[in-house]
């Protein structure tokens, strides 16, 4: 078996190859079809969808944006949205105000150097208003197939107590997870760990015993149940 190697610097140790192996084998036979689950029918449908979905749930995201992708049918109507009228029909998800100013300034550059789609590669969706690498990393792999590995809180969560990542910062735990995941598993992968982690692996009192990994999970080791 490959030995774990230690990090100097304080990184997670090295998980050995046969472990990871064995937790995407059985995320996949327990999330086979983990896919995103914001509603969206194009590359801008998606990225709108992503920046509302900022400290909302997907449900009530996917509650709002049929009637506003109804009302705003391309970046040009975004871009030239009265701030007031978006503001009250995204006002629901939470953070509205900001929101609304991301997605209107976010569309009026996609208008003026994209003419009006979206580019489907990171270092131009990262300098999009309101796009960070999260956002990015979601619309490329499910808008555009191209592989991307999304860190949000749940990914977080799991891939640290898995011992996958020792990391606080999203783009290092993006970094690490990188390094061990092959990138033909980084979309699907995401989704399963967010599936993973809404169903058992939450933040409080996660459902150790009910858990599939627990065999394999350092969290789970360190804390057993009793």
């Amino acid at each position: 078996m490959k030995p774990r190697v230690i990090d100097p610097r304080g990184a997670a140790p090295e998980p050995a190859g046969e472990t990871v192996e064995a937790i995407l084998a059985i995320l996949d036979e327990h999330y086979p079809e983990a896919q995103c689950t914001l509603s969206f029918r194009n590359p801008l449908e998606l990225l709108v969808a992503t920046i509302l979905s900022a400290q909302c749930t997907d449900q009530r995201v996917n509650m709002v944006t049929p009637g506003l992708f109804s009302s705003f049918r391309s970046a040009k109507a975004f871009a030239e949205a009265d701030p007031g009228e978006l503001e009250e029909a995204i006002k629901s998800t939470g953070f509205f105000r900001n929101k609304a100013k991301n997605i209107i300034d976010c569309c009026r550059q996609l208008v003026a150097e994209y003419a009006g789609e979206v580019p489907n590669n990171l270092d131009a969706l990262v300098r999009l208003p309101g796009v960070g690498r999260k956002t990015a990393n979601v619309i490329l792999g499910n808008a555009f197939q191209v592989p991307g590995m999304v860190v949000d809180t749940h990914v977080a969560r799991v891939s640290k107590r898995l011992g996958w990542t020792r990391e606080d910062k999203p783009e290092k735990i993006e970094r690490d997870l990188m390094r061990l995941i092959p990138a033909n598993r980084w979309t699907l992968l995401s989704h399963q760990l967010i599936h993973h982690g809404r169903k058992i692996c939450s933040a409080r009192n996660p459902k150790c015993v009910a858990c599939p990994l627990r065999e394999l999970c350092a969290y789970a080791r360190e804390n057993p149940p009793g």
